[in-house]
């Protein structure tokens, strides 16, 4: 009988997983089992599984797939369009004034083209949101979508291919050499066996697997593990299966990446802020304005219309959709930078970014091993280019080249050449064995004729306790064993050394020689290999013949090379005040040795945590770390590490971006503020799970992508000076005309909506695609806490408004008393209060145009940034002068508005007061200048 700890992990019947925990606990046993018993532990046998045996599995504990998450209804995304604050406040004004318009005896059309109109504004703000935002959740599919489709299995003893769905606890699969796992395995036979464990650990190296039974510890680290979404690169061997579905390490990292909440961005917050203040600003003034109307004897219902029209007055109706639109020109220009954003809010969130944790592998290095250097008789060459594309050179390729012969015969990998234009250079099989191959290339050895010459008669796989591979050739004059290996066990075996092509006794002061040339190597960063060779008997000779005796002839270091562009990357980041935290799977001295080469370490004593400390830290003691000015690289971490780390940070307040391209880093891409993946070398769920993906991969395109974001920031600020100041000039007049006793508003809410929307809303895009300007990356980056409306932006808008106020205010009551006709005589059907609430929106409108012009720069004049210098603003500021006159003189829109025709003196004092604001903005900018000039002592 079994017990509980014996039975094999997968997915709980039914395909759902109550704790996908237990399943890892389940498998333990059988990583501490010998080969032999593993078969017993998980019912199974040499031969495999009985098909029947499958079956009754497969019904039992479901299918080896990870589960679907469910995508939300469209209708409920379109609903949500429809919960923004302003939304809801005009949607109540909507409603209310359908039901005033109901109520009314006689009923006036004016109230009715009102309602439709805020209906009207509504279901635009909502289709343009809709449209800009649509953008469901795959991260499930993208997970399932890295499972393969098939695999090869033992089945009653006999070799089958099943699809990858129907495996089950027990199978027994073979695996060769480029395949991928289907499934968590523990390995019960491995010759030579060796797997890719990048897109769940970050590991840049292959590790090799073997049979033998380990001690219990952390399932990614057992030896005798093979894990789903993982691939063979070299080797070949059998396993059992532990564990499938959900119930596996990648099913865990599926759950951690489901259940990771997506953050708010700091504009959406500030937004939010702003709706409140702005909606309850609009209600209270709307109440006042309900409460003072009716003392003057006019009856409820018309004070009430009128107070619904003060409150649309101050609500900005086109922002939602100017927001939109405006963030979507941002991502329209990353996407020209190699940049794709896929939500919306995300461009901002890259320019208020304090802190980027960036993987290292794939997103600072090509995730291509590379040889660098040759050491060969106490000369270090250097050796040119990078990645798989044999292209470079060695410095002195003659004196190595014995060396790269001998390198390159013990290599079990293929270099493959593109097939078509898209397509790189690429190895299959060991990717160090594959930087073997591509410096023998660069040297000018033609390893196939080699090959062809020195067939290949017998050779003895490396294995992790000899650390050596060596493999034995015919040649013309007998036969010759090549060997490469990890430099102190290789050179354990050296009895000679090659010098200027001669064989020498390798003497103490030689092999000393040796031993700090490694050392020196492997203190830069490389992983370091020893070449020898030797003389053997004959074709078959004994292992401990060919692997003694050698003949050394150097040392080759590698590494996996940072990308050229990332360390100027790096300088820009630093420049702009943005904290560059490495957090890696990999070992900690590859992870420092790649962090100094692109900048992200310069001092002499960064701070280097493991995993494993990081689980011994409190959450107080990490906050505490994190604190710290230090430059800080997270190595062998998981990714409930990374997230820990994420979480951590935005508990300081941070705003936290995310770099990774393995499915390891798919949780922490998710809760960062900001998920950055690699596009072309990433994994499906890393795209999905991330908010900006990189076309290039390249961490470039990062310090490109905060430079724009932070210019996002800064047109959001000038359309809010915009589209906020002019409702002071709508909600001014009203208020003036109430408490002077004018019977009549000095503008419609209908007139209102119109400049909101028809003459504003462009004008205000324009704004958004303003260019950065040239010291946006010399400024820190902005405080999380930073209001969007702070102390300055709020100045400018009452500076600007206060001044289009006075000019319309006057210019309406000036028009009025300038008739002789009492305010009690005045009805809405009066020619000259036609004009006047005509002036009154044309005067808006021309003041609008100037104020475009003017918030363009914040301190710098608008002559020397050049009037003409953002030509969609002049083209929808005329747009808008243009309806205004069609406003005015078109008989269809004089009806719905209710206007007058204008004669040329009335434009000619509009567009002279419509300048105020330009001018008066331009003396003070000229004033700031002035004072920041006398600060600094500087000439002005």
């Amino acid at each position: 009988m079994r017990t509980g700890a014996d039975r094999p992990a997968g997915a709980v019947k039914g395909a759902a997983v109550d704790d996908a925990s237990s399943a890892l606990v389940a498998a333990a046993p059988a990583r501490q089992l010998a080969a032999a018993d593993v078969y017993a532990a998980l019912d199974t046998s040499r031969r495999g599984l009985a098909p029947a045996q499958a079956a009754k599995r497969l019904q039992e504990y479901g299918p080896n797939e990870l589960p679907r998450t469910r995508r939300r209804a469209v209708w409920r995304d379109v609903a949500t369009q429809f919960t923004d604050l302003f939304a809801v406040v005009l949607l109540v004004a909507c409603a209310i004034t359908f039901l005033a318009y109901g109520l009314q005896q006689p009923r006036d059309a004016g109230t009715l083209q009102l309602a439709v109109a805020i209906l009207a504004v509504v279901v635009l703000n909502a289709a343009i949101g809709f449209a800009q935002e649509y953008s469901a959740e795959r991260t499930a599919q993208a997970l399932a979508a890295m499972v393969p489709h098939a695999c090869r299995v033992l089945r009653g003893g006999e070799r089958l291919e099943v699809p990858a769905r129907d495996l089950v606890p027990g199978d027994v699969v073979v695996l060769e050499a480029g395949d991928a796992v289907s499934a968590d395995c523990r390995v019960v036979e491995a010759h030579e066996l060796t797997v890719d464990n990048a897109p769940l650990t970050g590991e840049s190296n292959p590790v090799g697997r073997t049979a033998e039974p380990v001690p219990a510890g952390p399932a990614l680290e057992a030896r005798n593990g093979i894990f789903m979404g993982t691939d063979v690169v070299a080797g070949s061997g059998r396993a059992v299966v532990v564990a499938t579905g959900a119930s596996t390490e990648f099913g865990r990292i599926y759950r951690l990446a489901a259940a990771a909440p997506r953050q708010k961005t700091p504009l959406q917050h500030q937004v939010a802020v702003m709706a409140r203040r702005v909606a309850g600003a609009a209600l209270a003034i709307g109440a006042l304005m309900f409460v003072v109307r009716l003392p003057t004897g006019e009856s409820v219902l018309p004070s009430f219309v009128f107070a619904l029209g003060v409150m649309v007055a101050l609500v900005p109706e086109g922002l939602p959709a100017t927001l939109s639109v405006s963030l979507a020109i941002g991502v329209r220009r990353m996407a020209r930078r190699q940049a794709l954003i896929k939500q919306l809010l995300a461009v901002e969130a890259l320019g208020s970014t304090t802190v980027v944790c960036t993987d290292k592998t794939g997103t600072l290095t090509q995730a291509e091993m590379t040889v660098t250097r040759v050491w060969a008789d106490g000369v270090v060459d250097e050796v040119s280019g990078v990645g798989y594309a044999p292209q470079g050179e060695v410095a002195d390729a003659a004196a190595v080249r014995e060396l790269l012969r001998v390198a390159g015969l013990c290599c079990d990998a293929r270099l493959v050449a593109p097939a078509g234009p898209r397509e790189h250079w690429r190895v299959l099989g060991d990717t160090t064995e594959g930087a073997l191959l591509v410096v023998a290339a660069k040297a000018g050895l033609d390893l196939g004729a080699e090959a062809a010459a020195t067939p290949r008669v017998t050779e003895f796989p490396f294995d992790s306790d000899r650390k050596l591979m060596t493999t034995v050739h015919r040649t013309t004059t007998g036969h010759q064993a090549c060997v490469k290996g990890a430099p102190m066990e290789l050179m354990a075996r050296c009895t000679d050394m090659e010098r200027e092509g001669r064989q020498e006794p390798l003497t103490g002061r030689h092999r000393a020689q040796a031993v700090a040339a490694s050392d020196e190597l492997a203190a830069q960063g490389l992983r370091v290999l020893a070449v020898a060779r030797r003389e053997v008997g004959g074709p078959r000779p004994a292992q401990q013949e060919a692997e003694s005796g050698l003949t050394l002839l150097g040392l080759v270091g590698m590494l996996d090379p940072p990308r050229a562009e990332v360390t100027e990357a790096v300088a820009a980041c630093r420049g702009a005040g943005i904290r560059i935290v490495m957090v890696t799977g990999d070992h900690p001295l590859t992870g420092e040795a790649v962090a100094r080469r692109v900048g992200i370490v310069r001092r002499s004593d960064p701070v280097v945590v493991t995993g494993a400390r990081l689980d011994a830290m409190s959450d107080e003691e990490l906050d505490a770390l994190l604190a710290e000015p230090s430059e800080l690289l997270l190595c062998r971490v998981s990714p409930e590490h990374k997230m820990r780390v994420v979480t951590a940070f935005q508990r300081r307040g941070e705003v936290v971006a995310v770099t990774g391209d393995g499915a390891n880093d798919a949780p922490a891409l998710k809760h960062a503020d900001i998920g950055v993946a690699m596009g072309a070398g990433g994994t499906d769920v890393a795209r999905e799970a991330a908010a900006m993906v990189l076309l290039d991969d390249s961490f470039a395109s990062i310090a490109t992508a905060v430079r724009l974001g932070r210019a996002v920031y800064q047109n959001i600020r000038k359309f809010l000076v915009y589209l906020f100041s002019h409702n002071i000039g709508e909600l001014v007049p009203i208020l003036a005309a109430t408490f002077a006793g004018f019977p009549l508003v000095p503008i419609t809410a209908v007139q209102i909506l119109a400049i909101d929307l028809g003459s504003d809303v462009l004008p205000a895009l324009a704004l958004g695609a303003e260019p950065p300007e040239p010291d946006v990356m010399d400024r820190p980056p902005r405080s999380p806490r930073e209001r969007l409306f702070s102390a300055a932006v709020t100045g400018r808008i009452l500076f600007l408004g206060g001044i289009q106020a006075a000019c319309v205010t006057g210019v309406f009551f000036w028009h009025v008393v300038a008739s002789g006709i009492p305010f009690d005589d005045f009805t809405r059907d009066t020619p000259v209060y036609r004009e006047a609430i005509t002036m009154v929106q044309a005067g808006i409108v021309l003041s609008q145009f100037f104020n475009a012009l003017a918030v363009r720069t914040e301190r710098q004049s608008i002559l020397k940034v050049g009037l003409l210098s953002n030509p969609a603003l002049l083209a929808a500021g005329g747009f808008g002068v243009a309806l205004m006159a069609a406003i005015s003189y078109l008989p269809p829109f004089q009806a719905v508005f209710h206007t007058a025709a204008l004669d040329a003196a009335d434009w000619a004092v509009l567009t002279a007061l419509g300048t105020l604001p330009l001018l008066a903005d331009e003396i003070r900018k000229a004033w700031l200048r002035r004072r920041d000039a006398r600060r600094k002592g500087a000439p002005r």
